[in-house]
This record gives structure tokens, C-alpha cells and sequence, in this order.
């Protein structure tokens, strides 16, 4: 009983910090002001014909000058600015930590920032990214916040083992395009990992979808669908430890869609250092567990009849 006690009274220390030192909407967007006022700042250096490097070291210290301290989230979204010129950046929007005997919980929150004013474009595109910005915001709560709570009902009903983990990186950014890539596990004895990208089209500020990547009414789910099973049958000739479901016999009776046959339009995405395309499947989609996440590069040639 004392340790069922313990356990709950940090639960609920832990609930508080998190409530607590989540950002408010105004202290978000006193945030978003600010940086843009540093910004601003950094381009009237520019300027005055200062050096680079000091335009934006002078940045970077307006930074920590004008953002408020209004709370132990805000600093650590500080630490989180990368180096000011970029149409897209990634602070820290919540951290939750717990641990205690059998739980651990690590849960960082990524919040986009959008700098719409350095867009070339006329304002509806830079209006668009901020509302872009914002639903993915919104996307990425809705999931982290989900994390928390069954991790905390999880300590409740004193489940036993639970491991969560919840990061992000931003995932080869051109000047074109911005990725981050949300990172999510879940453990209790056995664990399961799920990956969420966002693309954003810095030329639109719109969010990219795969049908985006090729000329309008073209078929692109057949030959990327295909190039991706050959992919797996020529992996399992290599390594008789791959497995992925294509071409299996066994198929359990009454499951229809066991083998893979097809991507979606909702299949997740994103591009490379290289500009191709790589598709990106969960673990479970399309292999066994032990599989983990799984990646395929799509060739050039495959798509190059029909890519924009």
C-alpha cells in the first residue's frame, strides 16, 4: 500500500509539472513575436554590411533577451531555437519525464515555429504556412498527449512494465521542403514503434502529399507498389532473417489482406539527401514485429515518367 501510495502521489507531482509548465497560447504567441522581432533585427545588421557570423550571433543573444521567462518550458524551448533563417524551426514545446520501478516515461513535445515573414511569396502563402504549422502543432499534441494519459492510467491500474518515448527530428531539410519526423514507442513487456512524418512545401507553406510529387490524374501508386515488393522478395533472397508479407502462402483463414499489395494515398513519405522518394511503413504494416519500422528508397526511374 505505502509503495502504491508513493507511486501515485509522484503521478500526480509529475501531472502538476506537466500542466504546469506547458506554454499557454499567448505565451506562444509572445514567443512567436519575439523571435520575429530578433529576426527583423538580424536582417537590419545585415544591412549595415555586418559580418555573418555577427549578425547572427546578435540574433541568437536577442533571443535570450527578449523571450519571457515565464516558465521552465520556455527555457528549455530556448535552448531548442536552431540558428535563426529558416522558414521552419523546432522549439520544445512540453517535456514530460517520469520514472519510478517499472515506468519510464520520456515524452518531449516539438513545436514548429514558422518564420512567414521571410517567405518571398505573397501573403496567402504565407498564411497558409502559418496555418499549416499550427494543424501539424495541433496533430502532434493530440498524439503526445494520448501517450500521457495511458501511460498515467497505466500507473493507476498498476499495469506492471511501461516504457514510453516520444522525440522528434527534423529530417533532411532542403530549401524546398521541411520534414520532422515524430518518433513514438511504447513498451509494456513487449514494445511497438510508430513514426509520423510532416512535410511541409516551403514554395506553398501547404503540407506535401505523395500525389504532390507527381503531374496531376498519373498513376503513381502501381509502379511504386511494385518496385516495393520486388524490393522485399530480392531482400529475403539476401537475408533468410527478412521476412515481409509478399507472396506468403500461409495465410491465415478469413484474413483477405494479409499480403501486401498497395500503397496508399495516405501512405507515409518523405525525401531524401537525394530528392527520392522513401516510403515508410510501421512496424506490423507490412512484416512481422521483430521487423521493426521499415524503409524503401523508390529509384529515380521508377517514377521519373510521372514525377513533377
Amino acid at each position: 500500500m505505502e509503495r502504491k501510495q508513493r507511486d501515485y502521489e509522484k503521478m500526480e507531482e509529475m501531472k502538476n509539472k506537466y500542466q504546469e509548465h506547458s506554454m499557454t497560447k499567448e505565451q506562444i504567441e509572445s514567443m512567436k513575436k519575439r523571435i520575429e522581432e530578433a529576426k527583423r533585427k538580424k536582417r537590419r545588421d545585415r544591412r549595415v554590411r555586418r559580418t555573418r557570423t555577427a549578425a547572427v550571433a546578435a540574433a541568437a543573444m536577442a533571443l535570450f533577451i527578449v523571450l519571457p521567462n515565464t516558465s521552465q518550458s520556455v527555457a528549455h524551448a530556448m535552448s531548442a531555437i536552431p540558428i535563426v533563417g529558416k522558414l521552419v524551426e523546432v522549439v520544445t514545446f512540453r517535456d514530460y519525464q517520469y520514472e519510478s520501478d517499472g515506468n519510464k516515461a520520456d515524452i518531449t513535445v516539438p513545436q514548429l515555429v514558422a518564420d512567414a515573414e521571410s517567405m518571398p511569396q505573397e501573403s496567402q502563402q504565407q498564411e497558409t504556412l502559418k496555418k499549416t504549422t499550427e494543424e501539424i502543432n495541433a496533430e502532434i499534441r493530440e498524439i503526445t498527449d494520448r501517450y500521457v494519459t495511458e501511460f498515467e492510467a497505466g500507473l493507476q491500474e498498476e499495469q506492471g512494465y511501461q516504457n514510453v518515448l516520444v522525440k522528434s527530428e527534423v529530417v533532411n531539410t532542403t530549401e524546398d521542403y521541411f520534414t520532422l519526423k515524430l518518433i513514438c514507442y511504447q513498451g509494456a513487456g513487449s514494445g511497438m514503434e510508430w513514426n509520423y512524418f510532416y512535410t511541409i512545401d516551403l514554395n506553398t507553406g501547404e503540407r506535401l502529399q505523395l500525389k504532390d510529387l507527381f503531374t496531376e490524374g498519373s498513376d503513381y501508386i502501381t509502379p511504386i507498389s511494385e518496385n516495393i515488393k520486388t524490393q522485399m522478395r530480392e531482400r529475403m533472397a539476401e537475408d533468410d532473417s527478412v521476412m515481409y508479407w509478399v507472396d506468403y502462402a500461409d495465410v491465415p483463414e478469413g484474413v483477405e489482406d494479409w499480403n501486401f499489395d498497395s500503397i496508399t494515398e495516405e501512405t507515409s513519405f518523405y525525401l531524401n539527401e537525394s530528392n527520392q522518394i522513401v516510403i515508410t511503413f510501421n512496424e506490423g504494416d507490412v512484416a512481422p514485429m521483430y521487423m521493426g519500422t521499415v524503409e524503401f528508397v523508390i529509384p529515380d526511374e521508377t517514377v521519373a515518367a510521372i514525377r513533377r
